[in-house]
């Protein structure tokens, strides 16, 4: 009897003992064990004071005083970037979002990622054959939900390169490919040049870029032509504006490029449910050198088009930088949006407000000016503050 006493006492003893074992253990002395390294690294570059006209990278040239150099914004020189360089040209055919960097600047814990060596090394998740992060996916709807710029009810989501690449394959998709005549692709002017550009590089024997979309539709050209694809630019890229098709009818194809409706550029004025839509991180969050943007597809046929062109062209977006656009994107929609896009908004009207003070001192040049109209996402009558100016 006292030796089964004994051994029930040592049972009960020896249980208590692997528990506390398994809680301090899985608790009260966990710490990371391979991340400080990436952390010291990374707040090491963001520490580095630029004068607020550069900034300092993990994988920065070099090294100068133990920290990575300065890499200096336009117009911008120096140790420290703080010598503005005298005469320095406008280049009116590029734009940084930098605007939103401040924002990020005090989002620097929320919005980080670290990630392991052997993150996502596969090429597809889950080893099922597909090429997008599902929660990525998710987010995105969740999105467009919050902000409601765009229907994503009964869509497919397709990722790419950035709106570019899904340009490309977008207007691969919906050319053509058994008629002896291209398909036919036009737009609004003023337009986005790279719609001319891609299309004359690729120069596809089942498409030809026609130019104004008005203009082509006056001319006697199109009278026995199958197919038309119009890109909609809506803000349109530079003028700002608010834009719809401008052509009709069964052999007309639509792109609608909405890489600036969001509540920092544009009045929400609607939300868009059309058969195939364009969206770019860069405009959303900032983040022009993640290279990521997606799109919205209506018809299947249309979707698997597209995705075989992104497949056979890249094998997918990186899964890096999926795994970036989703922290990002889980910071924007943590409440509503309301702060990145009133911060975005707020930052871009007071450069309009610099603007249209100096223009008004013209008396040869003026800004072009656009309507101000009701915003369903900030519940008011609100101006137009496009990224670029028209004038």
């Amino acid at each position: 009897m006292i030796h089964n006493k004994l051994l029930i006492a040592g049972s009960i003893i020896l249980n208590l003992v692997f528990t506390i074992h398994i809680l301090y253990n899985n608790t009260s002395t966990w710490s990371p064990t391979w991340t400080n390294r990436a952390a010291l690294e990374a707040e090491a570059a963001a520490s580095v004071s630029c004068s607020g006209h550069g900034r300092s990278y993990v994988d920065g040239l070099g090294v100068l005083d133990g920290h990575k150099p300065c890499e200096c914004h336009d117009c911008y020189t120096g140790k420290d970037c703080s010598v503005l360089l005298k005469d320095c040209p406008v280049d009116a055919n590029s734009g940084d979002p930098l605007f939103l960097e401040p924002f990020w600047i005090r989002k620097a814990e929320e919005s980080a990622v670290v990630e392991s060596g052997w993150h996502r090394m596969s090429y597809t998740f889950n080893g099922y054959g597909l090429f997008m992060s599902a929660e990525l996916e998710k987010i995105i709807r969740k999105l467009h939900n919050v902000v409601g710029n765009a229907v994503t009810d009964n869509r497919f989501i397709i990722f790419g390169a950035g709106a570019t690449q899904l340009l490309a394959a977008s207007v691969h998709a919906l050319s053509q490919t058994n008629s002896l005549s291209p398909s036919r692709l036009v737009t609004s002017v003023p337009y986005y040049n790279l719609y001319k550009q891609q299309a004359d590089f690729f120069n596809s024997t089942n498409l030809k870029f026609e130019g104004d979309a008005s203009a082509w539709k006056r001319s006697e050209r199109n009278d026995d032509i199958k197919q038309v694809i119009e890109i909609v630019t809506s803000p349109n890229n530079p003028d700002g504006k608010l834009k719809r098709a401008v052509l009709d009818g069964p052999n007309v194809k639509y792109i609608h490029d909405y890489a600036y409706y969001w509540p920092y550029f544009s009045p929400i004025t609607r939300q868009a449910d059309e058969d195939l839509s364009l969206f770019s991180l860069s405009k959303t969050t900032g983040h022009a050198g993640s290279r990521f943007g997606w799109a919205l597809v209506k018809e299947k046929t249309v979707y698997e088009k597209m995705k075989i062109y992104i497949s056979l062209s890249s094998m997918g977006v990186s899964r890096d930088t999926q795994l970036r656009a989703l922290q990002l994107l889980k910071v924007v929609i943590g409440d509503g949006g309301n702060e990145i896009f009133r911060f975005g908004y707020g930052t871009l009207k007071k450069r309009w407000e610099i603007l249209n003070k100096i223009f008004s001192m013209s008396t040869r040049f003026s800004l072009e000016t656009i309507k101000p109209e009701y915003c369903n996402y900030f519940k008011k009558v609100r101006e137009f503050t496009p990224c670029k100016f028209f004038f």
